[in-house]
């Protein structure tokens, strides 16, 4: 009876089949040929806003520096001392130091490993083991510049894993580049927000004042029989409710600049600013123009590169390997004539290996690779989706923002002037003061909202200006 291989062994060797015909085909190259998966997004933001035309310059190409973007001088100190200070940034650009060490270690494995050698040794031989049959001492004394174990990558391995290893190290430069554009962004807009915290707090210290000042009127009056409890009462309420409005603005505004001040990595206090100047508004072109110069975009299709190139290893495995062995030099039985003349000596040793039988284990590498190249795809179109929702969101809150700002502003003017009458009527004994109170709060009420409306449209296009890649 005829006995049968296993279905392993039987697979593994058509595998071996196939790839060799298609390395000889192919001349060589194992490693899949590279295209960029199609950008699996919208081909306009959908908020409204104009595409640029095709032939025009992306607004990723046109971008502001982030010393441009953001014009004020507290600003760039901030910026400055967070990327010069922050602690997640160190660890960022020393992990991309790693990675391009790395790369630089698989790149030297593509040359050959030159090295000089010099040993010595003199062995004793007992005389029941000696061919003489008396004891004998030998000695050894060799010098040699050799190769050792050099592989010959004519099927690409050693070059796949190099490229591989290049793309790894360009990807977490990308993710460290990306981060730096994160880290300028959130330290803006913290920034912005301790600015518009300090402007509310403002806004409440003077009401409180204000308020204060009525209360003690209104207790006069109320002595004087000219007011009644409840107007006591009600100013009491509102003083008391703007106190409380105060002490929670200076609690925020105390852990906003805490965190400031850990995004900037000082221990002192940091240098802020009640007001900031306002941003610049920005025009984004065509999605795939803006999204693919993306730091975190690029970073997800360099780490695609490197499955890619991992397929191409793993492929190499199912073919032979050989390694080349080589020495040269001069070798003698006495130190004195080791550089004399007839003391040379080689070695040439090539050393050929094929797998024959490995139980399906280079076939299971190749389907791993093929398996982390799916996920990387994946990972890419994720990364370029998030990419476009992060600027349609971006665009969309910008403009309803400023919508809203417009809105919060006529409502103000209109609440101020609601005040100005009602305490004119209130002067003239035309209207309660209740009225007064009831107008004060709104009024106190728009100015909180229109401070809080601004900030979120600063933070919109800060959000527009980082999802674009700006600080790049």
């Amino acid at each position: 009876m005829t006995e049968r291989k296993p279905e392993g062994v039987i697979a593994s060797h058509t595998r071996a089949a196939a790839l060799v015909a298609a390395a000889l085909l192919g001349g060589c190259s194992l490693i899949p040929a590279y295209e960029r998966p199609a950008a699996p997004v919208p081909q306009t933001f959908g908020t409204g806003q104009p595409a640029a035309a095709p032939d025009l310059p992306a607004a990723a190409e046109t971008l502001p520096d982030w010393q441009s973007y953001f014009p004020d001088p507290a600003l760039h100190a901030l910026v400055e001392a967070a990327l010069a200070n922050n602690r997640d940034l160190r660890l960022a650009l020393a992990r991309v130091e790693e990675a391009r060490a790395l790369a630089g270690v698989a790149r030297a494995d593509r040359f050959p490993t030159l090295a000089a050698q010099a040993d010595g040794s003199r062995t004793r031989t007992p005389a029941d083991l000696s061919s003489t049959g008396t004891a004998r001492t030998s000695s050894r004394y060799d010098a040699n510049l050799g190769i050792t174990a050099f592989e010959l990558d004519f099927w690409g391995r050693v070059a796949a894993l190099s490229d591989a290893a290049r793309a790894q190290y360009l990807a977490s430069d990308e993710a460290a580049q990306s981060f730096r554009v994160s880290l300028i962004g959130d330290v803006v807009s913290t920034a912005y927000q301790f600015a518009a915290l300090a402007e509310q707090s403002r806004l409440a210290d003077e009401t409180l004042k204000t308020r204060a000042e009525s209360l003690d009127l209104i207790r006069k009056r109320f002595d004087a029989g000219l007011a009644s409890q409840l107007d006591v009462l009600a100013a009491e309420s509102l003083v008391e409710t703007v106190r409380a409005q105060a002490a929670d603005l200076a609690r925020q505004r105390a852990q906003a600049e805490n965190a400031l001040r850990l995004l900037v990595g000082a221990t002192d206090t940091v240098p802020t600013a009640s007001v900031l100047a306002p941003l610049s508004e920005l025009t984004p072109g065509l999605p795939s123009d803006v999204l693919l110069r993306r730091p975190d975009v690029r970073a997800a299709e360099q780490r695609l590169i490197a499955s890619n190139a991992n397929i191409g290893a793993a492929r190499a495995a199912f073919f032979p390997r050989i390694a080349l062995t080589g020495e040269f030099g001069t070798a003698s039985s006495a130190l004195s004539g080791l550089f004399g003349s007839g003391s040379t000596a080689w070695l040439f040793q090539p050393v050929l290996s094929l797998p024959l039988f490995d139980a399906g284990r280079n076939q299971a590498n190749l389907e791993v690779a093929q398996a982390r190249k799916v996920q990387a795809v994946a990972d890419y179109e994720k990364t370029l989706q998030q990419a476009f929702r992060e600027v349609a969101d971006a665009l969309s809150a910008r403009t309803t923002y400023r919508d809203q700002l417009t809105a919060q502003e006529a409502n103000l003017r209109t609440q101020e002037a609601r005040l100005e009458r009602v305490q004119a009527r209130e002067r003239a004994g035309l209207s309660s003061y209740l009225e007064v109170l009831d107008a004060s709060r709104d009024a106190f009420g728009a100015q909180q909202a229109v401070v809080t409306t601004r900030l979120q449209l600063q933070s919109a296009r800060i959000a527009l200006y980082k999802a674009l890649g700006g600080g790049a």
